[in-house]
């Protein structure tokens, strides 16, 4: 046993120290990133902010809305061949779809008919909660086998050995965080985890070392949160509570009190177990809750809220573009991030 003893931290444990500025409005600041994929060779451009594969949020519909903004979605593990198929906007706004697949068998013959029959997919995204296992490091490398010239999307860690690792068996992009998402209860149940800007910091420099990318996946609660996360060194920040409860992620509505709220629930919570598994089996246990969100119509208004954010961020330390954000960083240490009188 051994502790390790120097400060990590989380986005609510650190603000932007503000830096004189050049910049005469939020509307001059550039939001949108180019990037290259180490592995693939492909290149992307858009607003590098990503819906979740979670239900309610990385749904087709919630992707439409995304990508008239040029912001991505990583779809459900649940889409199929049929789903997809009856889908008629889908080619339209491929550029910023990612199809989700786990690590077991038949996972891989999933993935393999959903790219014969639509090879325009670019992204592909190996999720599972612990991407700590061997048997993900060679998953990957066995994708990257079949699949050269995708650009292969591959987590969750959080830590830089294991980040390397990833990208050394092929992922172009690790995805960071272990249990710091606002349904997640993996860190209540297992003990296990890292604070999440101290994750993306570290993780983005081991990637970035090998000509890779990170997506801070988890965490954010406001467009604070994810300025933070991209001044930490991130590429891509997903997110999931943030994009939930509104119209486009067809969720469950529930009226309570005249009042309207929409299901929402982790990933691996009863809740998913018993819609997509049949429960839980008896040697896991939940590692995620069931919530109701307030109703929040349409997203577009919250996209508008978290891009309007980021902008002015980056006007406060003097980032002309979201590239220039990291170079402009410097954070101070905080014990109470905002005035909280009226929450």
């Amino acid at each position: 046993m051994r502790i390790e003893e120097d400060i990590k931290l989380d986005y609510s444990d650190v603000l932007f120290r503000p830096k004189r500025s050049t910049l005469h409005s939020r509307k001059d600041v550039e939001l949108k990133r180019t990037y290259k994929f180490k592995h693939s060779n492909n290149e992307w451009s858009g607003i590098p902010i990503m819906a979740a594969n979670m239900d309610g949020v990385g749904e087709l519909e919630v992707a439409k809305s995304l990508a008239k903004f040029e912001l991505m979605t990583c779809l459900t593990k649940q889409h199929d061949i049929n789903i997809i198929k009856h889908c008629s906007y889908i080619k339209s706004i491929y550029p910023y779809l990612a199809f989700s697949t786990g690590t077991k068998s038949e996972d891989f013959k999933k993935l393999n008919e959903i790219i014969k029959e639509f090879s325009f997919f670019q992204f592909i995204c190996i999720d599972i909660a612990n991407g700590y296992s061997d048997h993900f490091s060679k998953f990957v490398q066995s994708v990257r086998e079949k699949y050269p010239t995708k650009t292969i999307i591959a987590g969750n860690v959080v830590t830089a050995d294991m980040t390397q690792e990833l990208i050394l068996s092929g992922a172009d992009i690790v995805k960071v965080g272990i249990g710091p998402g606002s349904v997640c209860t993996t860190r209540i149940q297992t003990g296990v985890g890292y604070p999440q800007l101290s994750a993306v910091i570290e993780c983005a420099d081991a990637a970035h070392g090998l000509g890779a990318h990170i997506i801070a996946d988890g965490g954010c609660t406001c467009p604070g949160d994810i300025a933070k996360a991209f001044g930490g060194g991130a590429d891509f920040v997903m997110l999931g509570g943030m994009f939930a409860g509104h119209d486009e992620g067809k969720g469950k509505v529930i009226k309570k009190n005249g009042i309207k709220f929409i299901e929402f629930y982790g990933s691996s919570s009863d809740t998913a177990n018993e819609k997509h598994y049949g429960g839980l089996v008896d040697y896991r246990s939940s590692e995620g809750k069931n919530v109701k969100l307030k109703y929040r119509g349409k997203i577009k208004d919250t996209i508008l809220n978290i891009l309007g954010g980021l902008r002015s961020s980056c006007t406060y330390v003097g980032a002309p573009s979201l590239k220039q954000l990291s170079k402009c960083t410097t954070f101070v240490r905080v014990n109470q991030q905002h005035n909280d009188t009226f929450v």
